[in-house]
């Protein structure tokens, strides 16, 4: 049987009983949302359309379903319950800016029953997707509801610079009130597909601190792995065509500082990894029936959802990794160290944590006992600082074809302001093995944690970095390399 923690959250229990959460069925929980969106959202149709004002952020509206039925809502199955709807104008604006008809949001939630997901976090939440894929429901604790609340004036200001965002994209704030238990909930955008299958999922902050998947979670199905994983298994980070990676760093780089000026800190940034290559054409055969449900629907409709439309926008599609029969879903075309093609799915998660005495107190004690810059609750400015520098050193990099021959070399972009304070570490770290003997003339395969084929100079600001190379006997990994004088 489930049990429940002292916050009222699920915890585990036997695989095929359902689970509740503050001791209500998930059943109940989904039928309720279903029936007071359903009531809430064709409410609001008959007001009339205008400008959002700053009183609109703080609106609550309350409508009570009783079971048997009233003037107003319909008869149901489930216990009496009152449904409250935060700030509907102010959502209805969302919506609306992200091209989600009153019609779309009502069929896409309440015209089949919401899936129950596996929940890969330590929070206890409850998670539900739409049968048509662009809409993740999560259940959220009362500290993280008041906190979208207070956020929400700087957050529709964020959305109307920049619709094109990896930021969560909040359609809705609600709460279900049922014998005296309040159960919260908020509307998201869907970042992970389930029409095409994640061969890797990634959960990144930035830090190393206890950042492995437990043994519970590598027994999943569908395991979702942290930063030690991702460096273990994918030790040589991703690759991305140069305009693709400066827009990817470029959205990451805007996202953080939009939350770092709302204090907010112990995000994470969601990766799945789909791989195209064709010997996985036989494992692709077990998502051909998603797939196929996700075009029934219609798949996902909502601007700015995808993300590439995060990143760049339609029309910039990046293709050069697929071919013209691939659906690539909005992923990001990506090329692994081993020349796999990949299409990459991501958004910033989990942003509803702002930086207040209890996280600094945790940071406090973790950092007597820890090194301080490994923990991954920290001050917002630093949490923002590392968590980039970790995307664009040890994640995202940049990819660029030379030659004609056999294999693609891949020669660093320009070093970022991020890299260059580690460039020298990383040079001095790298596993390099001494044979005199060993001299190819074979194109060789350069990363920016290996070394740089060439004399360059590169600006940063004021200061620049001067790279020579001179050839050496130096090897790595059966591959030649060169030696490295590093100039600041």
């Amino acid at each position: 049987m489930s049990s429940v923690t002292e916050n009222g959250d699920v915890t585990a229990g036997k695989p095929n009983e359902e689970k509740t959460y503050k001791k209500t069925a998930s059943s109940a929980i989904k039928g309720a949302i279903q029936l007071g969106i359903g009531y809430t959202v064709g409410n609001l149709t008959s007001k009339p359309d205008r400008d959002v004002l700053m009183q609109d952020f703080y609106v609550v509206e309350s409508v009570f379903l009783p079971s048997e039925g009233s003037n107003l809502t319909p008869a149901h199955h489930y216990p009496d319950f009152r449904f409250k709807t935060y700030a509907p104008l102010a959502f209805r604006y969302f919506r609306e800016l992200f091209g989600i008809k009153p019609d779309d949001y009502l069929y896409s939630i309440c015209s089949e029953p919401l899936i129950e997901l596996s929940n890969p976090g330590a929070s206890g939440s409850l998670f539900f997707v739409t049968s048509g894929d662009e809409f993740i429901i999560k259940t959220v604790q009362h500290k993280e509801a008041e906190f979208l609340q207070k956020l929400l004036p700087g957050y529709y200001m964020n959305l109307n610079q920049n619709p094109r965002t990896l930021l969560p994209k909040f359609y809705g704030l609600y709460c279900v009130q049922s014998g005296g238990i309040n159960i919260r909930i908020v509307v998201m955008n869907n970042v992970l597909p389930r029409a095409l299958k994640m061969h890797f999922t990634y959960d990144l902050k930035g830090s190393t601190y206890k950042r492995r998947a437990s043994r519970k979670e590598r027994e999943k199905s569908n395991p979702t792995f942290k930063d030690l994983d991702f460096l273990q298994d994918m030790h040589e980070g991703l690759y991305f065509d140069s305009e693709t990676h400066s827009a990817l760093m470029k959205t990451l780089q805007r996202d953080c500082r939009v939350l770092e000026s709302f204090k907010i800190m112990d995000y994470s940034l969601l990766l799945g990894i789909h791989i195209l290559n064709s010997n996985m054409k036989e494992r692709e055969g077990e998502c051909s029936q998603s797939a196929s449900d996700a075009k029934r629907h219609g798949g996902q409709k909502v601007l700015y959802s995808t993300a590439m439309e995060s990143i760049q926008g339609p029309g910039k599609s990046g293709d050069s990794v697929t071919t013209e029969k691939t659906n690539t879903m909005g992923g990001i075309p990506a090329k692994s160290h081993k020349g796999e093609k990949l299409l990459l799915f991501m958004g910033i998660i989990d942003i509803l944590q702002s930086y207040r005495l209890m996280k600094k107190l945790e940071h406090s004690w973790k950092a007597l006992v820890y090194d301080g810059d490994t923990v991954s609750v920290h001050r917002p400015s630093f949490y923002a600082d590392r968590f980039l520098k970790f995307m664009n050193a040890r994640v995202f990099k940049k990819v660029q074809v030379l030659g004609s021959h056999h294999r693609p070399d891949l020669v660093p972009s320009t070093p970022s302001l991020f890299e260059a304070a580690s460039l020298a570490t990383t040079l001095s770290s790298s596993s390099l093995n001494a044979d005199d003997h060993s001299q190819r003339d074979q194109p060789t395969l350069y990363s920016s944690s290996k070394g740089l084929p060439s004399s360059s100079t590169f600006t940063l600001g004021d200061s620049a970095i001067y790279l020579t190379s001179e050839q050496s006997t130096l090897e790595m990994e059966n591959d030649n390399a060169s030696v490295l004088d590093v100039y600041l």
